[in-house]
């Protein structure tokens, strides 16, 4: 039996409404996010020392493996940069929009993914966190540190077209292949943000709890949104 591609009519919708297990998940993810970004913001003194050790630990790895590090310094500004990630999610918008059925699905694409954006920026004015300092660094960066903006930016995106992929059925060869794309993705920008020593771990596991945040919250929204769209939009 052929499978069925991934612009099909959209998967009967489960149980909806603070039950669900998206609404669910959301409360969860909100709830740990929520916590960490106030332990970070307090400065709390065993988080502050972890940071710190696992920071020393991975930035000697660093200095003394250059092969590691170059090969990281690439993933990270080209294969993981936050601008390929989101220049990806726009592809994906517009090859989304050029049929009816699935214009919805580009517009709440480009929806969440600003969403995203506005919400790292937002956490990082809040909190202010400074990065790693070393007399030896092996990789620079801008801006605050938590929450780190590769991770977040890579389980925003990963994580919003693997729920369109659901969605729409993506064929059973496909389906396995994106969540082991994506799960690499996600995992492997953390880490080498940690490697180069621009991020404490904590500000990766922001990143991460924060863009899986969005993707429950859009998730959320998706189905019930999706009722109330107009049927005449051209």
């Amino acid at each position: 039996m052929r499978s069925a591609s991934v612009t099909s009519a959209p998967a009967p919708t489960g149980p909806r409404g603070p039950r669900s297990p998206v609404c669910r998940a959301l409360c969860v993810l909100a709830g740990c996010s929520a916590v960490l970004s106030a332990l970070v913001a307090a400065r709390w003194t065993p988080l502050m020392r972890w940071d710190e050790t696992v920071a020393r630990i991975v930035h000697h790895w660093a200095v003394a493996e250059h092969g590691t590090t170059r090969v990281a310094r690439f993933l990270t500004d080209w294969v993981w940069d936050p601008l390929t990630l989101r220049l990806l999610c726009v592809a994906v918008a517009l090859v989304l929009a050029v049929r009816r059925p699935t214009r919805f699905d580009a517009l709440w694409l480009v929806a969440a993914g600003a969403l995203g954006l506005l919400l790292q920026y937002a956490v990082k004015a809040a909190v202010g966190r400074p990065r790693p300092v070393w007399l030896d660094p092996v990789d620079t960066a801008r801006q605050a540190a938590f929450p780190s903006g590769h991770a977040m930016t890579a389980a925003v995106v990963c994580g919003l077209l693997l729920w369109l992929l659901h969605r729409h059925r993506a064929g059973r060869a496909l389906w396995p292949a994106a969540v082991v794309l994506a799960a690499v993705s996600v995992v492997g920008v953390g880490l080498t943000r940690v490697w180069l020593g621009v991020h404490w771990l904590s500000d990766v596991v922001g990143g991460w709890l924060l863009g899986a945040t969005v993707v429950a919250a859009a998730a959320a929204v998706h189905d019930p949104a999706r009722k109330r769209w107009p049927a005449h939009v051209p």
